[in-house]
């Protein structure tokens, strides 16, 4: 701890009302909300942002919130917290588990917002210490990729002040206490794929008087996965996941079409391309080999960028977390394979640090089958997980990690 910002940031967060965050996180993850519809949360949020003397605005870009703190002469430093759940029936049998039924917070989000919530009343108490604007945005959407997007088309630089540099954070599976941070690329792209194979329906009985879509369907999903194996180099890292496939309603009746549900995980736009173009050439060949009586079709849908940190921004959050945790709790991960919104903040290249905290209940990890860390890693219940339970122990060192990094950027007096 040689830095003021690391000094600094552990005398803001040694009071920190823990038990009242404990609450609030265990509130936020018993009322989860779907993309674009985080109403309740975004009032949760923004009502912890006035109270701690934020100026505050809500319904931005749909459901964000941003709050905005005038500390004097310095950066704007921009922290960021995404607050939507996904569309998941809990199996974690916590006490404070979803009551929306088939809605969980499953990648961490709820804690994330607690994160946001806990830094920023942290730093707006010791504003005597720093000098500087703080921009602190609860995002929504993130799953779908639409939120920031969002909040930058209702005016978020115009309106408010414009970063410096950006921060944020998610929770991931791990053993809790460490802080994984890259220079460079450390997320994937994300674009989803949708096909429609059109076949001739009919009565099951007879099938010799129909083109069945739902065999090419299984036929295409099949040579889909030699995409990654067969057309893309060794040196280049992919995925192509069939997340959903789609036909007919009834025992005995062969439909008139199926329907198939892709998503790509790419690290570059060559590669990215070069997929899409199998797809297509590998759904129209199927179709025409079965006879299919129009071409099927293929649609390129939404889409999330790569996450690429600006190195020297990252280096110099990564270096204080090092301070304040202790060296041997940061690491680099290497890229992952993930996708998320958050780059679309940084136009005209705002420089930006993203990374992970693990949040892995001890005895969760400890139980977990594997002899090393990546077999442990692979055992234990992962974002998206039904099953995933973030401890309730890394709500301090989240509120740290955030109230540091700022500090990074903040004068310190």
């Amino acid at each position: 701890m040689t830095t003021p910002a690391a000094h600094t940031a552990l005398d803001l967060t040694a009071d920190l009302p823990v038990p009242e965050l404990e609450d609030c996180y265990r509130d936020l993850h018993r009322h989860p909300e779907l993309s674009r519809h985080e109403h309740r949360t975004a009032g949760l949020l923004a009502e912890r942002l006035r109270t701690a003397g934020y100026e505050t605005a809500e319904d931005v870009g749909g459901t964000g919130v941003v709050g905005v703190l005038r500390n004097g002469d310095g950066p704007t430093v921009l922290l960021r917290a995404d607050m939507d759940a996904l569309p998941v029936a809990e199996e974690t049998g916590l006490p404070y588990a979803s009551e929306a039924p088939g809605v969980m917070h499953a990648c961490g989000h709820d804690l994330h917002v607690t994160w946001l919530t806990g830094a920023a009343g942290a730093l707006a108490a010791g504003r005597d210490a720093w000098s500087g604007t703080l921009l602190v945005v609860g995002q929504p959407a993130e799953e779908t990729g639409e939120g920031a997007q969002a909040m930058l088309a209702d005016g978020l630089y115009e309106r408010f002040p414009r970063p410096d540099v950006l921060l944020a954070q998610h929770a991931a599976p791990g053993p809790a206490g460490l802080y994984a941070h890259r220079p460079g690329l450390i997320l994937s792209a994300s674009t989803d794929v949708d096909i429609v194979v059109h076949g001739r329906g009919g009565h099951g009985s007879r099938p010799e008087s129909t083109v069945d879509p739902v065999v090419t369907a299984a036929y295409l999903v099949t040579r889909l996965q030699t995409v990654v194996s067969r057309e893309i180099a060794a040196r280049d890292s992919a995925v192509l996941t069939v997340g959903r496939i789609e036909a007919g309603t009834l025992h005995n009746i062969i439909p008139s079409e199926a329907r198939i549900a892709l998503n790509l995980r790419t690290q570059s736009a060559e590669v990215r391309d070069r997929m899409v173009a199998a797809i297509r050439r590998i759904a129209a060949g199927e179709c025409l080999a079965a006879g299919c009586p129009r071409e099927p079709e293929v649609t390129v849908g939404p889409d999330f960028p790569v996450t690429v940190n600006d190195a020297a921004t990252d280096g110099r959050v990564a270096a204080v977390h090092g301070e304040v945790f202790g060296a041997a709790t940061v690491f680099d991960p290497g890229p992952a394979m993930g996708s998320e919104d958050f780059p679309r903040l940084a136009v005209d290249t705002i420089p930006y640090a993203y990374w992970f905290v693990t949040s892995t209940p001890a005895d969760v990890w400890e139980a977990a089958e594997g002899a090393d860390l990546m077999e442990k890693f692979a055992a234990v219940p992962s974002n998206h997980s039904p099953r995933f339970a973030p401890d309730l122990s890394t709500v301090v060192p989240g509120i740290r990690t955030l109230v540091s990094g700022a500090l990074t950027y903040l004068p310190v007096a």
